[in-house]
Parts: structure tokens; C-alpha cells; sequence
């Protein structure tokens, strides 16, 4: 049995789990081949080391991404096996986008540990990052010579819209009149890309038709908004003890998230006062915090968002069903999609 083999009333958090073991072996001999200095930053950020080198067994991520090349590829009637240097690059790719927007949001803690720019230095961590960049295209490049260049410009695209979506990202925080549909068209670019490169990976590198890589990477897509909007939804309420940041931490940075922007576009008392609080030059205190995020949800905010993640999430299992996918590969990626998209409740 590979190891992300279907079988009866397995969890998506299960399906994480397999990808997570077919992965690890591969990810960590790509980053083995990196420079030192880079590759003991990478292993921190990854959470197989500690920041003195020692092995540790901090908590590495879900791997999502990973999982969707994976499942995708048994989608069109291919193996995981086939799909792992797609895995493995995104995963590369995702972690050098966090290591860059942790330096660029000056988040100082990620997966309840401190970020590796707090610990190593700016610079450090920027040049870490790039490092794991370049792996992913030369782990890609390195396999199935016949898919190679396919699977190169699939993965450009994607990490340019990723860096549009990030440079969108970080200009909002500097307007007053940022619009519900260009924050959606960010977080399509920030987070949906990447999500819709694994899965169009995963279906070329499994022997998917032109037709099932579009509808697959259209599925990866609209997942992408709807985990990003998930995710808003847990930058605000969510525990800490869950997301490993501070309570209230999008806030605190004055983010424009998507539920953010929902609330200082509905014309509302709530939303008035809301943009009163964010155009405040002084931090927050713990008090103001939550008067905003109860400010978001008297907006409607929490509940736009909501609604929004609820229907990227049916519109992503359209094109899913348009592919036909081969045995349980569809009700997997259907499960991962929810647990996406859900998993602020």
C-alpha cells in the first residue's frame, strides 16, 4: 500500500499524515544538499532542528500542498510515487514565501516557535529562503526530463502570482480604501496559486489530460481563497494555542484581511468605528483588540467571510467532479478542501 492509499472512513487529518510520511524522507534530502549556512536556518524554520542544530520535533506544518500533488496525481490515474518531486517543490516554495513574509510582517513567532529572522537575523533568513527557492526548481528540474519544462513554467507562474499577491498584500497596509474584490483577487494570487500549481503539478506529473491539469489547478485555486479566508477568520478569533500566534494578531499588525475589508466596505456604524480604531497611530491595547474584532463581526465581516469561504469551497468541488477522479482520490481532496475551508469553526 502506497502512502497516501485511500482506505474506508479516513480522516483528512489522516491523509495529511501519509503525505507527511512519503514526503519527509524526500524534502529533507533536497535541503540536505543545500549550503550549510542555509540549510541549518532551513531545518530550523522546518522545525527538524532547534537554533543551536540539535534535532528536535517541533511541529513542521500540515503540508497541504504536498498532499494535493499527491492526491492529485492518483486523481488522473497515476501513483503518489510519481507526483513526490511535485510535492516536494511546493512544499520548498511554501516555506520560502513564509520565511519572506515573516521578515516582511515582522511576525516574531510561527508554529509556536520563534521565527528564524528572530533568531538568525533578516538577512539570514531572506537568503535561507531564496535557497529553498532555487531547490524546488532544481528539484523539478532533476526529474522526468519529459515534464520538466512543463512543470518549470507551471511553477513560475505560480510563484510570480504569489509574489503580486504578497506585494498587493503589503500595499494595502499603507490605503484607506482597499475593495472587497481586489483583497479576493490578492488572496487568488497569495494563496490560491500555490494551491492550484500543487494540484496541476500532481495531475502532470500523474498523466492527467490538458483538460483534468486545468480543472485541477481550478480546484487548487478556488480552495486556496477559501483556506485564505479560513485563515483570516483565524488571524482575528482564532487560539492561540491552534494557530501559534498571538490572540487577535492580524489586528494588532492592522491587516487588511478579508473580513476586515468586508467590514470597512459595509457602510456601517461598526465599520466607521473600525476604521477610526485601524488609522489610530498608537498600538492597540488588549481592550481595543477585541473591541475590533467585535467591531468585524457587528460589520458583517466574520459572516461575509464566511459565506464567501462556503461557496469558493462548492465552486472548487465543481471542477474536482469535472475531472472524474479515478477510485477515492476525489472524496480525499473533497475532505481536504473542508477541512480548508472549515477549519475556523
Amino acid at each position: 500500500m502506497s502512502a497516501v492509499d485511500v482506505r474506508p472512513g479516513r480522516s483528512a487529518r489522516d491523509v495529511l499524515a501519509r503525505s507527511r510520511a512519503l514526503l519527509d524522507p524526500a524534502l529533507r534530502a533536497a535541503v540536505d544538499s543545500l549550503p550549510g549556512s542555509m540549510r541549518s536556518i532551513a531545518a530550523y524554520h522546518l522545525g527538524w532542528h532547534d537554533e543551536h542544530g540539535r534535532p528536535t520535533t517541533a511541529d513542521c506544518g500540515k503540508a497541504v500542498r504536498p498532499a494535493l500533488a499527491f492526491l492529485a496525481a492518483e486523481a488522473v490515474g497515476g501513483t503518489p510515487d510519481a507526483a513526490l518531486p511535485a510535492a516536494v517543490a511546493v512544499e520548498l516554495v511554501h516555506n520560502f514565501t513564509l520565511l519572506h513574509d515573516d521578515v516582511m510582517d515582522g511576525d516574531r513567532f510561527r508554529r509556536h516557535r520563534p521565527t528564524a529572522w528572530s533568531l538568525f537575523g533578516t538577512g539570514p533568513a531572506i537568503l535561507a529562503g531564496d535557497a529553498l527557492l532555487t531547490l524546488a526548481y532544481d528539484v523539478v528540474a532533476a526529474a522526468a526530463p519529459d515534464k520538466s519544462r512543463a512543470s518549470a513554467r507551471l511553477l513560475s507562474a505560480s510563484v510570480l502570482a504569489v509574489q503580486d499577491g504578497q506585494a498587493a498584500d503589503l500595499a494595502f497596509e499603507q490605503r484607506t480604501d482597499v475593495g472587497v474584490a481586489e483583497c479576493l483577487r490578492m488572496a487568488g494570487g497569495k494563496t490560491g496559486a500555490l494551491l492550484g500549481c500543487s494540484t496541476a503539478l500532481g495531475a502532470l506529473y500523474g498523466g492527467g489530460s490538458p483538460s483534468q491539469q486545468d480543472d485541477l489547478r481550478a480546484f487548487g485555486e478556488k480552495m486556496g481563497v477559501s483556506f485564505q479566508l479560513a485563515d483570516d477568520l483565524l488571524g482575528i478569533w482564532g487560539d492561540p494555542e491552534t494557530t501559534g500566534k498571538p490572540v487577535h494578531s492580524d489586528l494588532a499588525n492592522r491587516k487588511k484581511s478579508l473580513p476586515v475589508v468586508a467590514a470597512l466596505s459595509s457602510g456601517t456604524q461598526a465599520g466607521e468605528q473600525l476604521r477610526a480604531l485601524y488609522g489610530s497611530p498608537e498600538p492597540l491595547s488588549d481592550a481595543e483588540l477585541a473591541h475590533a474584532a467585535s467591531l468585524v463581526e457587528l460589520a458583517g465581516g466574520r459572516a461575509w467571510a464566511r459565506r464567501q469561504a462556503d461557496g469558493l469551497l462548492d465552486e472548487a468541488v465543481a471542477h474536482l467532479d469535472a475531472v472524474r477522479p479515478a477510485g477515492r482520490a476525489g472524496d480525499e481532496l473533497r475532505a481536504l478542501a473542508r477541512l480548508a475551508a472549515q477549519r475556523d469553526r
